[in-house]
């Protein structure tokens, strides 16, 4: 009976490793942050998870700035690679709305949702869990912002210096002025507060 259980636990095991990661193949580009891969056998759709990249030309709409450069390096990157794995998310949906895989995107052992947002040609985006993977891009993130590349080349942090200097301002309102405080304080706290905290802390950082 012992011997059971551990075979259950051992095939168990293999099967949650199969199903987070497993290996496929390079089919065709879609553009930045979407591939045609080869799954099991058969060619699916996927859609990088966690981040965005900019649109290439669809129809009459003109490609977003960096959209081509985007699509040509993960093109770049799948055909030239010895290997590519998916691994699927626990906190997220395995397919998306449209039906395309949902997936962290490995190349030799590299994960492209990093490289991407890294080399400043895809930002982090469309969080909606607590994902593996997610502190690994904001912090390639905040340095592609520091080093304006690409995407973040014409990136400033003034409306964030300007929100932090109305926060500072409000603050001082506050402190010496007891009627305002009370009168304010949760008001400040709503739509000031909010509002720059996170980005103070980016910026702090």
């Amino acid at each position: 009976m012992k011997k059971l259980y551990i075979i259950l636990i051992i095939c168990l095991f293999f099967n949650i490793n199969y199903v987070k990661a497993q290996s496929v193949s390079f089919n065709k580009c879609i553009d930045g942050d979407t591939v045609s891969l080869k799954v099991n056998g058969k060619i699916k759709k996927v859609r990088f998870l966690a981040i965005d990249a900019p649109e290439i030309k669809h129809g009459d709409k003109k490609a977003d700035p960096y959209g081509d450069e985007a699509k040509i390096y993960t093109c770049m990157k799948l055909k030239l690679s010895k290997n590519i794995k998916l691994e699927y998310d626990e906190n997220s949906d395995k397919t998306d709305k449209y039906g395309r895989v949902l997936a962290w995107v490995f190349v030799d052992n590299e994960l492209l949702q990093e490289k991407l947002v890294e080399k400043g040609l895809a930002k982090v985006a469309y969080l909606y869990g607590d994902y593996k993977y997610t502190s690994k891009l904001k912090i390639a993130e905040v340095r592609a912002k520091k080093d304006k590349i690409n995407i973040w080349s014409n990136y400033n942090y003034s409306e964030y210096i300007v929100l932090f200097i109305l926060f500072i301002i409000v603050i001082i309102i506050c402190i010496f002025d007891k009627k305002f405080r009370k009168k304010t304080v949760n008001k400040v706290k709503k739509k000031v507060y909010d509002k720059t905290s996170s980005e103070i802390d980016k910026l702090f950082k």
